[in-house]
């Protein structure tokens, strides 16, 4: 019962996740890199939904660590790596320049598989293929 109700709720959570994204428009790709030009013809309307990403998080945290552990798990599943290194700083670039430069990141490049948008499926099939490749070479010689 357990199990199922874990379930649930990561549907739940996953499906308000997905729709918050459609209808800000973080699953158009052009107002994701309008967004990001602020050389250019800068679209600011994304500001308010990362505010509110930002917002969410920080009371998420705060919520979640004022319990000895959740309700549907035996502990609390947050980072424990507090240090800034090499692989933190060119992950984050990299992410970074795949984001401006094709418009997706991986929460919104999913959520656009439901549409069948062939950039989306091109897209995660590439993210997948990069993962697997990580997993297989980079985490092996750490």
């Amino acid at each position: 019962m357990r199990a199922v109700l874990r379930f649930l709720v990561a549907l739940a959570a996953g499906l308000l996740f997905g729709l918050g994204l459609a209808i800000s428009g973080m699953l158009n790709p052009a107002k994701v890199q309008a967004f990001l030009d602020v050389a250019g013809a800068w679209d600011p309307s994304l500001v308010f939904v990362l505010g509110a990403g930002v917002l969410v998080a920080f009371l998420g945290y705060r919520l979640a660590l004022a319990f000895d552990k959740p309700l549907l798990d035996s502990r609390l599943h947050v980072p424990t790596k507090t240090v800034i290194d090499r692989p933190l700083v060119v992950g984050s670039a990299l992410f970074g320049v795949g984001w401006g430069l094709v418009g997706f990141c991986p929460g919104p490049a999913i959520a656009s598989l439901s549409l069948g948008l062939t950039p989306a499926v091109v897209f995660v099939a590439a993210m997948l293929v990069g993962m697997v490749v990580h997993d297989r070479f980079a985490v092996s010689r750490g």
